[in-house]
């Protein structure tokens, strides 16, 4: 963007910082284009996964019997509120769900808490110490991401169906419920759930997606009023709006934050244990 030397348009600011680095260099053409890999949001969310898990890893390894440390006694509050809402939601061996549970909403707050640090730092370092052109650091921000955490969600609520019922139940299921078991009915009950799995499946990606994107170009705007009062000469109304606005925005984006993977855990928790549970 700086080849010209010149300061960017405020639209070409926005479409530089939510244009992704491809594993081609293109941009998607469809919705579904699995000849382009959006790199960035692959590297930030297996890097923060990894983080998670490993500080998980070492508070287990180092958990006491004793007095618990601030940080210890923070996650097992955390733990403790996990398996209270999977215990109460899910009725059956929450063995794997709720270990999951807790991790789904831990790797959620950290992919979304990349939002929360400056808008330039990770292109600025992706452009100047990598020689990256584009980058886009948010995971949660790309509907590809979100969508894929919401297929592994489906496929654990068809794996459940399956191992609670059995195959020849479930597909039972898939065309006797909810209209009945007369054969009349099997094309409308199939359909029926069809368009079930993928509501689901569809509305729990969008709402993480729609959120967190909604949210970054909020602190693009921000940004570009800061960018917009150092340009001006009299522009220290810009100055105390750009932080008045920064700090409001940061602070309410923390609750959206926290928010938007509660109710990602707690809508997996859902899906889940209707999957234990028949018509």
């Amino acid at each position: 963007m700086a080849a010209t030397g010149q300061a960017p348009t405020a639209t070409e600011y926005i479409v530089h910082h939510l244009t992704h680095l491809t594993s081609t260099g293109e941009k998607q053409k469809f919705i579904v284009d699995f000849s382009v890999f959006n790199v960035d949001t692959i590297f930030f969310s297996v890097l923060v996964l990894c983080s998670v898990l490993l500080v998980l890893w070492l508070v287990a390894r180092k958990v006491t019997s004793g007095v618990p440390g601030r940080f210890q006694a923070a996650v097992e509050s955390l733990v403790e509120l996990v398996e209270e809402q999977s215990k109460s939601i899910v009725h059956g061996d929450r063995t794997f769900i709720a270990p999951l549970a807790l991790t789904v909403f831990l790797w959620i707050v950290m992919m979304n808490a990349i939002d929360l640090i400056p808008v330039e730092l990770f292109p600025w370092i992706a452009h100047n110490v990598f020689h990256i052109e584009y980058l886009r650091p948010l995971p949660t921000a790309d509907l590809n991401g979100t969508l894929g955490m919401a297929l592994g969600v489906l496929t654990l609520m068809i794996y459940y169906g399956v191992k609670i019922k059995g195959f020849g139940g479930w597909v039972h299921e898939l065309f006797t419920a909810p209209f009945g078991s007369h054969p009349v009915l099997w094309p409308f009950n199939f359909l029926l759930n069809l368009i079930e799995y993928a509501a689901k499946t569809v509305s729990l990606g969008m709402r993480l997606f729609g959120n967190m994107y909604a949210g970054e170009l909020l602190f693009f705007l921000i940004a570009l009023l800061g960018g917009y009062a150092a340009l001006n000469a009299t522009g220290i109304m810009l100055t105390i709006g750009h932080v008045l606005a920064g700090t409001a925005w940061l602070l309410f984006h923390i609750l959206i934050v926290l928010l938007q993977a509660f109710i990602f855990m707690m809508l997996t928790l859902v899906y889940i244990g209707q999957a234990h549970e028949g018509h």
